[in-house]
């Protein structure tokens, strides 16, 4: 069983940055693959980012792909999503998913993908 907390949410003005951190408790995010999702008010929860823990290759969502960065920091445990030009549609809650991989360098953009997830951040981006 894997914990997963989220941090570093808050509020920003329009054109400004933020960065997310999501750390593993329980076991490490070894052999995992670790998303980030979103959902504003009013709507579905959608992918962001997500990357492969062993192999470290990623994919994004259209609507921040040159803007967010996904990273992951192995002797911390951690994965980080870093946010920068953000405009007031990024405003949602912001959650950590992860789920095992059984070898390769899979990782998934579909929420039912993933069988662990965090509490939630709010980011409110304010124009």
């Amino acid at each position: 069983q894997v914990q997963l907390v989220e941090s570093g949410g808050g509020l920003v003005q329009a054109g400004g940055s933020l960065k997310l951190s999501c750390a593993a408790s329980g076991r490490s995010f070894s052999s995992s693959a670790v998303g980030w999702f979103r959902q504003a008010p009013g709507k579905e929860r959608e992918f962001v980012a997500a990357c492969n823990w062993s192999y470290g290759n990623t994919g994004y969502a259209d609507s921040v792909k040159g803007r967010f960065t996904i990273s992951r920091d192995i002797n911390r445990n951690t994965v980080y999503l870093q946010m920068n030009s953000l405009t007031p549609e990024d405003t949602a809650v912001y959650y950590c998913a992860a789920r095992r991989v059984y070898g390769g360098s899979y990782y998934s953009t579909g929420i039912d993908d993933y069988n662990y997830w965090g509490q939630g951040t709010q980011v409110t981006v304010s124009s």
